[in-house]
């Protein structure tokens, strides 16, 4: 960047980190869940910011360069995900009003399953985190990742360490308008900077549609689970606010992902070299924008990420203090230090484990997806037992780390993580619950009719 770009860089960052430090809570339910007043706005908001995050940003760039307009059928995937998640489960989450996700199980079915449900979450959660940061350094440069996560991750915590959920709902109203002026503004002019060069893609190659469909279906049963989604809904003012929020953030993140899909492609046709993929973004930043709106457009990028981040430690750290903590205190003290030690925790697995990007947040999903049977069946079925659900998420994990192993990122593993597992964990769990509740059943016939 130069002068102008390094003005606009951190002066949008100033701005960023002021309203994140203009809130500073001291209980316990402000800094987790913004007292559970937050309205329609700023609940879309917090949604939308929470999902439109840089890995997945960089990921759909990345195929949008690759496979061109084709890569459009990729933010279907949260559409059709997020759609799910208000028909089936908002109200239900804002009805059950917890302090995490994990605590549905911990009342339902008792507080060991509750218990590994948390740690399986949180094992996730660190999983995302890490891709997170890696996707956030990669923005900025290909080399030195440790010093620029770290010095990028200091300016998050600095943002959202005073004020907790409610800094972080206010930095994310301000990121979605200026995101929602960035990346439709960013396309448009992509398509009328100059003439097209027309270049043949192998985009079926590149992305089967059997992957894209693997996707919705696992995100349609992986985001239900979400923990930083729940906790968001945890702090909405109604059910009603939480359905139609949800319902609003799903057209929106849709349309976010669909602008940078179309400016990577553009970039592409129009005869521009990327080093890489996963580069075609900055590189688009770099080559295309002008002094000043590249400056922006890294702020923007780096706003993207922080909330994604901010949303996910915060859900993290009321996991952590409902499920594992035993203080009863309630000031905020021991949520900043939960929140310091998880963010810890994920710079060093990003600089660590995660090479590619998109690989490693798909697969971060195993656990999630494994819990799936246990929420809805909890929701909807009474006669779920304990049993059964532990025997889904047993299934599920094995399916879906065996579907890895067998047939690895480049044989399509989700596929048939998808074809065999989802069926399987559902299969599994009501056959153990029908079973586990038979000889109660049996018990109590034999009761009302005697032999005579």
């Amino acid at each position: 960047m130069n002068l102008i770009d390094s003005l606009f860089f951190f002066g949008l960052i100033i701005v960023f980190v002021v309203v994140g430090l203009t809130t500073r809570t001291k209980t316990k339910s402000a800094y987790l869940f913004a007292d559970r007043q937050t309205n329609w706005l700023a609940l879309t908001a917090t949604l939308v910011m929470t999902e439109f995050n840089s890995a997945t940003l960089i990921s759909f760039s990345s195929l949008g360069y690759a496979a061109g307009f084709w890569a459009l059928i990729l933010p279907f995937v949260f559409l059709i995900g997020l759609l799910f998640y208000a028909l089936t489960v908002a109200k239900k989450w804002k009805e059950f009003d917890g302090t995490s996700v994990a605590g549905f199980f911990s009342e339902r079915y008792g507080k060991h399953l509750g218990k590994w449900t948390s740690a399986l979450l949180l094992l996730a959660m660190l999983g995302f985190s890490a891709a997170y940061i890696k996707s956030l350094a990669l923005l900025f440069t290909s080399t030195h990742s440790w010093l620029v996560s770290g010095l990028l991750i200091s300016v998050i915590l600095i943002m959202c360490l005073r004020g907790g959920l409610i800094s972080i709902i206010r930095t994310d109203v301000l990121s979605l308008i200026l995101v929602l002026l960035f990346f439709p503004l960013t396309a448009l002019y992509m398509w009328k900077s100059s003439t097209l060069i027309y270049t043949p893609l192998p985009s079926h190659e590149i992305l089967p549609f059997r992957f894209v469909f693997s996707l919705i279906i696992l995100t349609m049963f992986t985001y239900i689970l979400a923990p930083w989604y729940g906790q968001k809904i945890f702090a909405a003012k109604s059910a009603k606010v939480a359905f139609w929020s949800v319902i609003t953030a799903a057209i929106l993140i849709f349309l976010l992902y669909g602008s940078a899909i179309v400016a990577t492609a553009l970039l592409r046709f129009r005869g521009v070299e990327s080093p890489s993929w996963e580069q075609a973004l900055p590189t688009l930043i770099r080559s295309c924008l002008p002094s000043g709106v590249r400056g922006c457009a890294y702020a923007l990028l780096f706003a993207t990420s922080a909330t994604t981040l901010t949303g996910v430690w915060n859900a993290m750290t009321a996991m952590w203090i409902a499920d594992f903590s035993k203080s009863d205190s309630k000031n905020s003290r021991g949520s900043v230090l939960a929140t310091l030690c998880f963010a810890l925790s994920a710079y060093v697995l990003a600089n660590t484990l995660v090479d590619k990007v998109f690989d490693k947040l798909i697969l971060a999903n195993i656990p999630v997806a494994a819990l799936s049977f246990g929420l809805l069946a909890g929701f909807y079925w009474k006669k779920t037992t304990t049993l059964g659900v532990y025997v889904s998420i047993v299934v599920g994990c094995i399916v879906g780390v065996g579907s890895y192993l067998v047939y690895g990122e480049a044989g399509g593993y989700t596929w048939y993580w998808t074809l065999y597992g989802i069926p399987l964990i559902f299969l599994s769990g009501i056959l153990c619950s029908i079973g586990a509740r038979l000889p109660l059943t049996l018990k109590l016939r034999s009761r009302s009719h005697p032999a005579n």
